[in-house]
This record gives structure tokens, C-alpha cells and sequence, in this order.
């Protein structure tokens, strides 16, 4: 288990992987926004590094940062880790090329779906919950 990373680690990997130039398996797709997470990609090439999860996923807010007009599924949404669904987000790794990847569990009525997202340094922000309605 991991202790929730601060924000200046965060941007280090979100540089690095951003950095990376190679082609892999791991990005059948950009992952720009929140996907489900693809069958060919295999749990066994991913390796977890580091989690944003600050507390009990039942003290965690549901509300979603969009200043801008985006939402969830937007590639251009903010990655915004005091913000669902970053909030409950564990950062994963390619043990091939060292991108780095956000993933977390999107539990739903009857189901629950591995969802994912490459991390983008341009997104991230730092935005505190204040914990009054929807930022």
C-alpha cells in the first residue's frame, strides 16, 4: 500500500512518461481521457508506483473539477488529484517503455470496470477541495 504522493512527484512522472517516445503495447490507444481498460493490455505489464488515494474511499469526494466546460470523459479534463476520480486513482507503470498511467475501479450498479488515463503533465493542477458543491 501506498502513502498518496505528493504533487511534485506526480509532475515527475507525468514528465517522464510524457517523455517517452517508443512504440509498445501498452497504448493501443492515447488513453487521452478515461477508458476502460483494454483486454490486450495485460495487468502483467503494469507495475503500481505510487497512489493519489489520501483517505477512505467513503471520505472521498464525488465532485469532478471542470472549470473549463469538460467532463469526464474530455481528454482535455484536468487532472485534478483532490478531485474524483483522481482521488481514488493509484499510478501505474509500463514495465516496457515507462509510461505511466492513472487507474482506478469505476464501480457501478451490477459491475465494477478498470478505467484508465495516461498522464499528462499540461493537465495536471493543483486545486484544493474545498468541499463546497462542484468546483
Amino acid at each position: 500500500m501506498f502513502t498518496p504522493i505528493a504533487l511534485s512527484e506526480l509532475l515527475r512522472f507525468a514528465h517522464h512518461s510524457s517523455a517517452v517516445t517508443q512504440a509498445c503495447s501498452c497504448v493501443p490507444k492515447s488513453f487521452a481521457g478515461w477508458e476502460g481498460m483494454p483486454v490486450s493490455l495485460k495487468e502483467s505489464q503494469l507495475r503500481e508506483v505510487g497512489s493519489l488515494i489520501a483517505g477512505e474511499e467513503e471520505d472521498l469526494t464525488l465532485d469532478e473539477h471542470h472549470p473549463a466546460g469538460t467532463s469526464y470523459w474530455s481528454a482535455e479534463a484536468p487532472i485534478a488529484p483532490h478531485f474524483f476520480p483522481y482521488n481514488r486513482c493509484r499510478i501505474w507503470e509500463c514495465v516496457l517503455c515507462s509510461r505511466v498511467f492513472l487507474r482506478y475501479s469505476e464501480a457501478g450498479a451490477y459491475h465494477f470496470e478498470q478505467r484508465i488515463r495516461s498522464l499528462d503533465p499540461v493537465l495536471i493542477v493543483d486545486v484544493a477541495f474545498n468541499g463546497i458543491g462542484r468546483a
